[in-house]
This record gives C-alpha cells, sequence and structure tokens, in this order.
C-alpha cells in the first residue's frame, strides 16, 4: 500500500489512521485487540492515542487507551511493525493541563510507562496553550527527541495564526517543527479547516491527519431522525449535524455510494483521503465489519464527478 509522508517529518503511513479514542470505552481490550490485529493485517501501521483517553468514562482518570495499546504492542511484539502516535496538554483529572515544559516533560514518561515502549513516534499537543510560550513547548520537545523518546512533534486543534506562529518559532530557533495538524476535518465539519489552515498546511508542507473522519458516525447514514439518536453513545453529537445541509449531504451520499456499489461511509472517507494537504484520515471501529468498511472507503476512488456532487452537497 502506497505510504504518505507526514510533513518533513521522515515518517511514512499507510493512508489511515486508528482512532484509538474507543480503546477502553466503547471496545474492551479483547475486541481492542482484534481491531488492531486486523487493522495491520489489512496494510495499515498507524495508531492515534491520547493520555486523556478515556477520562469521559466513569471511573476512568485517562491513560485508559495507552494502557492496551501497550498491552496490544508487548502481546505481539510488533512494536516496530507500527507507529504510534499520542498527544499531551489536556486537563488529566487531578494532574493538570498545558504545555509548559515540565508539564510535558513528565506526562510523556507516564505514557511511554503506559504504552510499554521506549519511544513516541508521533508526539503531538493536543490543544493550544496560549500561556505556554510557543519556545518553551517546543524546546521541551526538542530536548525528547535528543533523548530519543519521541521521533516528531505535532499539533492539534491549533488555529491557522497560532500554527504558522509555531512553525517561524521553530525555523527562527532551529527548534524541532509540527509536522502534522490534527483537526476537526470531514464531509460535514469543512469550514474550520478549509478557510485558512488547509492553504497554510500545503504551503508549509504540514501533513493533515483530521479526527472524526466520519462526523462521529453521522457520516456513516445511520442517523437519519431523532429516534436514530439513541443507537450509540455518540448520538448525543448528532442534533448538529442532522439539519437541511446535513440532509443534503447525506442525500449526495446515498448517491454516490448506489453508482460505486459502496456505503456512505466509504464514500466520504475517500473524498476525505484526497483533500488537499491530507496525509490520512482518523477513525474508529468497535466492530471488525466497521473497520472492514474503513478499509473498503479508504481503497475506494471516486471520480471526478462524484467528487463535484459531494463538494456541492456539502458546500
Amino acid at each position: 500500500m502506497d505510504k504518505r509522508r507526514l510533513g518533513n517529518s521522515g515518517l511514512a503511513i499507510a493512508p489511515l489512521i486508528f482512532g484509538g479514542n474507543v480503546f477502553g470505552w466503547t471496545a474492551d481490550e479483547a475486541t481492542s485487540f482484534k481491531l488492531l490485529d486486523a487493522f495491520l493485517a489489512a496494510g495499515f501501521d498507524c495508531i492515534d492515542t491520547a493520555d486523556v483517553y478515556s477520562k469521559w468514562v466513569p471511573g476512568h482518570r485517562g491513560g485508559e487507551s495507552e494502557a492496551i495499546v501497550g498491552n496490544w504492542l508487548k502481546a505481539r511484539g510488533n512494536r516496530d511493525k507500527v507507529v504510534i502516535a499520542t498527544k499531551v496538554g489536556m486537563e488529566m483529572p487531578g494532574i493538570g493541563q498545558g504545555l509548559r515544559r515540565g508539564y510535558i516533560m513528565a506526562r510523556v514518561e507516564e505514557s511511554l510507562k503506559r504504552l510499554q515502549t521506549d519511544y513516541i513516534d508521533l508526539y503531538q499537543s493536543h490543544c493550544d496553550d496560549k500561556e505556554a510560550p510557543l519556545e518553551e513547548t517546543l524546546g521541551a520537545y526538542q530536548r525528547l527527541i535528543e533523548q530519543g523518546k519521541v521521533r516528531a512533534v505535532g499539533a492539534s486543534n491549533y488555529e491557522a495564526p497560532r500554527l504558522e506562529a509555531a512553525l517561524k518559532t521553530s525555523a527562527e530557533h532551529k527548534l524541532p517543527r509540527y509536522d502534522t495538524l490534527q483537526p476537526l476535518y470531514n464531509l460535514s465539519d469543512r469550514a474550520g479547516f478549509e478557510s485558512a489552515l488547509q492553504g497554510l498546511c500545503v504551503k508549509a508542507n504540514v501533513g493533515v491527519i483530521p479526527y472524526y473522519a466520519l462526523a462521529a458516525g453521522f457520516l456513516t447514514g445511520k442517523y437519519r431522525s431523532e429516534a436514530d439518536f439513541a443507537k450509540s453513545p455518540r448520538g448525543g453529537r448528532m442534533p448538529g449535524y442532522l439539519n437541511q445541509r446535513g440532509r443534503r449531504i447525506l442525500a449526495a451520499l446515498d448517491t454516490v455510494a448506489a453508482r460505486y456499489q459502496a456505503t456512505p461511509a466509504q464514500v466520504a472517507l475517500a473524498w476525505l483521503r484526497d483533500r488537499p494537504a491530507i496525509a490520512a484520515p482518523i477513525a474508529s471501529a468497535t466492530s471488525l465489519s466497521q473497520l472492514d468498511e474503513l478499509v473498503r472507503g479508504i481503497r475506494l476512488t471516486l471520480d471526478a464527478a462524484a467528487v463535484a456532487q459531494l463538494d456541492t452537497a456539502s458546500a
């Protein structure tokens, strides 16, 4: 399978990333192992997680997803076959949050321990911390790279002016740069990324790895009425999608899917994979059938007419 480069980092991955937010939440450890085994067997190699996953589950404190990934890595002995991406910066209950040097240096040790590895391939600032000087944050990452604990760094949820400032800081002070950006971006959520970030990432060669590639499940087509919202824990997000525009998007997905003998989810992923600056969408699965759906979507190629139809419906 063709690999896609993550900015200037030297890392290259297959064009689909498994979103680890489900591990320890809607997928228990046994299910997570099966999903990761199948993901690797299908030719993919990058797993994205974060220290805070899944603190929102009653009784959890964060780190549950990293721990499952670490147990899988140890059980399979396949660390050299996968690219592990994790994140730091969001609030850890009872610990803190942010991107100051001391906080990063402490949290990375905990992530490494949970992941049962000596290094993290892609370490990402989970959200911007305007109280932390960019030079301090990037300096902490430089130290981790020098120590061999991190290979490359990325940003998540950054607005264009702050990402541009971070890239400028890296260049001026000869510090590691954010080689990836993880924004909210999909066929339904377009404006936030396409307004300014897309052009910046293309110009600066920042590899984009968008999360919620299927809009929390909306683009699968399984949420078509309020009665459908109870179908999964993510149904609570659907009222923001199921409006006049959302129904127009679903109709276009249905039409294109019928022409390709595919599903709406597969079409939505194929559309996203080929957008400017996109390296690999991040998507989650909680069953082998859902994972198969993701794989088929990444392998689907849309023609110009199909892309134009989806562009118009989601404009």
